[in-house]
């Protein structure tokens, strides 16, 4: 077999290497490439990120709109502005959701 040495601060150790088995259904290309996740990202990552992209996206959006239309519906009725110190959003089912959103 091989002799490798190898050295870590104030340590040294010599190895030897016996066999080198790989199994044959885990190379491909020269590398390892046994994991299903792994196979997914290279053939979709880009598509993935893409679509993960959009859809935070929307969901930000969303948000925005939600919270902006529960803050406009408690004008209309009457409430103190949150800006003026008002709570009354807090109350509101449709600001709670683009909160959540």
């Amino acid at each position: 077999g091989s002799l490798i040495t190898l050295s870590c601060l104030s340590h040294r150790v010599v190895c030897q290497v016996i066999s080198s088995a790989v199994p044959a259904d885990s190379v491909q290309n020269g590398t390892s490439d046994s994991s299903w996740i792994t196979r997914l990202e290279n053939n979709y990552g880009f598509y993935i990120g893409l679509g993960l992209a959009v859809f935070s996206s929307f969901l930000i959006g969303s948000s925005v709109i939600l919270k902006k239309k529960g803050l406009l519906r408690l004008v209309e009725k009457g409430g103190t502005r949150a800006g003026d110190g008002g709570h009354g959003y807090l109350k509101d089912w449709l600001w709670w959701a683009g909160l959540l959103t």
